[in-house]
């Protein structure tokens, strides 16, 4: 009875598999099929057959479940079914783990949401000239670094916010939220048939403000006006954490333990086919004022979408849960702490600073790479927009691919120490070609695009191979907690990198300058980019857990 499938409805049916549509080839649970000893705890999967876990009937066994606002009762419904009687509370039940159909719904909504928060982060790098033409005297950097600076913020709040209201509430509130910021960012003036907004009285609406308050009206182009821009984009910044920072949580409440692995690197990656996605559309539509219009509104319509189908179809917890980890949680009565005692408790680790450490340096390079990608690609030949865009687009994808590829390799062999140093001397030497220029040979284009995709896929693996490492490190500490520092870290140090590397940009290393075979120059940011990685590969030989 216990291993009964449970029936979908035909309509969550046909959502799944529209959304799984957009997962192709990154779900393929082959790619990552991990290790059943993941963790010391982990001794089975939920497809062996002996598992023979003692768990008591009474509901007192289950505080993640009640803290979380979830009720127990369908779970006591098969324990007390499983007994014959729900009155004999003297004896305990076998419970084997079980795992839903809805898990592959719970990471698709998971994965959009996080591909369109990162889109909206991202959404003026691949065109900073039309945004700053836009908007005289802000730059599209200054906006990225702002939304960096409010999910720094936002993170602290994650732990505590999900252990209090529960996954489901908490994603779906962070939804709407990041809807708000689109609209706040789009307006309305991308609707070109202003007939239906003049009926609906949008356009009267949105001009005289709310309350009595004036909103400036848009500009002669169309586009909201700057504050209403910065308003959104700490909205959604402020929203973003809630997707990034609760995977391994979704993993381990959603998922077996030989599928985690695939469903972590999945929701934590497709943030990068977000920025790809910026670059790709945002390349090819922002070239006007009337075109950024357009392009944030796209970006508004599509949220809205995710928005109402998380609404929808999100849940909370299943009905059983999914490994013997999490079983036993329940059995312990494992209760997570509040954040800032999680944190407490991670620094008193052995081996907790050193995935942090890893995280931080790949998220940071990558992050600033994106951000400045406009200007990489054109001091070193390439010129054409359109060609900009791809590179972008392929510098994120090779760090998604990566992350798959590398990811599941270091998920069977557990050798996160040997490819984490690997992947950041890696990242060191593929970080010199962006911004060096051999005086005898001139501008190398095909050099500087094969080194922008190796250091995607060698940059890219770090994060989740090191949170997946700091998780494992923790055990069994909170894997939200876990994220979210990680996410702090990473985020407040990209944010606090970014102003340091444009302006560490404007200046050029020479290299034997008198020495005509031999002369170079090197950028100031890919300088400062290879002593980052360089001093955490330094950091990291020194791991030891």
């Amino acid at each position: 009875m216990l291993h009964r499938r449970r029936k979908m409805s035909l309509s969550t049916r046909i959502s799944a598999l529209t959304l799984l549509l957009v997962l192709l080839g990154c779900s393929t649970t082959s790619a990552f099929q991990s290790s059943p000893n993941r963790r010391t705890v982990e001794k089975v999967t939920t497809t062996s057959p002996k598992t023979n876990l003692q768990i008591p009937t009474t509901t007192s066994n289950f505080p993640i479940q009640q803290q979380r606002q979830q009720s127990s009762a369908p779970l006591q419904a098969k324990l007390n079914g499983l007994n014959g009687s729900s009155s004999n509370n003297n004896k305990t039940t076998k419970l084997q783990p079980q795992v839903y159909p809805q898990r592959w719904v719970q990471l698709s909504y998971l994965s959009l949401l996080a591909l369109l928060s990162d889109w909206i982060c991202f959404s003026v790098a691949a065109s900073p000239s039309t945004f700053e033409t836009a908007f005289p005297g802000h730059s599209a950097a200054n906006l990225i670094d702002i939304f960096l600076f409010t999910n720094v913020a936002s993170c602290f709040l994650v732990t505590d916010i999900v252990q209090k209201v529960g996954l489901q509430r908490a994603i779906q509130g962070a939804a709407v939220v990041m809807t708000l910021g689109c609209w706040c960012r789009s307006g309305f003036g991308f609707v070109h048939d202003w007939g239906v907004a003049n009926a609906l009285g949008i356009n009267d609406y949105v001009t005289s403000g709310l309350g009595g308050s004036t909103v400036p009206p848009p500009t002669e182009d169309g586009l909201v006006s700057y504050w209403l821009i910065l308003v959104g984009t700490i909205l959604v910044g402020a929203a973003q954490p809630f997707f990034q920072c609760t995977p391994p949580m979704l993993s381990a409440t959603w998922f077996a333990s030989n599928e985690r692995a695939t469903s972590t690197a999945v929701a934590l990656n497709f943030n990068q086919i977000g920025i790809a996605t910026a670059f790709l559309v945002g390349g090819g539509m922002a070239t006007s004022a009337s075109g950024l219009e357009d392009y944030f509104g796209l970006i508004a319509c599509l949220c809205s979408l995710v928005t109402v189908g998380c609404l929808v179809q999100f849940q909370n917890l299943p009905p059983s849960p999914p490994s013997s980890s999490e079983i036993e949680k329940l059995e312990n009565g494992h209760v997570e702490p509040p954040f800032f005692e999680s944190v407490k408790q991670f620094f008193q680790t052995p081996g907790f600073i050193f995935p942090l450490m890893a995280f931080i340096c790949s998220i940071s390079i990558t992050n600033i790479v994106g951000a400045f990608i406009d200007e990489v690609m054109t001091r070193g030949g390439i010129t054409d927009q359109f060609q900009i865009d791809l590179a972008g687009a392929g510098f994120e994808l090779a760090i998604l691919v990566g992350g798959i590829v590398i990811g599941g390799y270091v998920d069977k062999t557990k050798e996160y120490k040997k490819v984490t140093l690997a992947c950041i001397a890696a990242t060191m030497a593929l970080c010199i070609p962006l911004g060096l220029t051999e005086h005898s040979i001139g501008q190398e284009p095909l050099l500087l695009l094969l080194a922008l995709l190796g250091l995607g896929m060698a940059a890219g693996p770090v994060q989740p191979i090191n949170a997946e490492l700091a998780v494992d490190v923790t055990y069994p500490g909170d894997e939200t907690a876990v994220e979210s520092v990680q996410q702090i870290g990473g985020n407040l140090v990209s944010a606090l990198l970014v102003p340091v590397a444009e302006a560490a940009a404007q200046v050029d290393y020479q290299i034997f300058p008198k020495t005509p075979e031999l002369a170079s120059d090197i950028r100031g940011d890919v300088v400062l980019l290879t002593v980052l990685a360089g001093l955490t590969l330094g950091g990291f030989l020194f791991f030891y857990a």
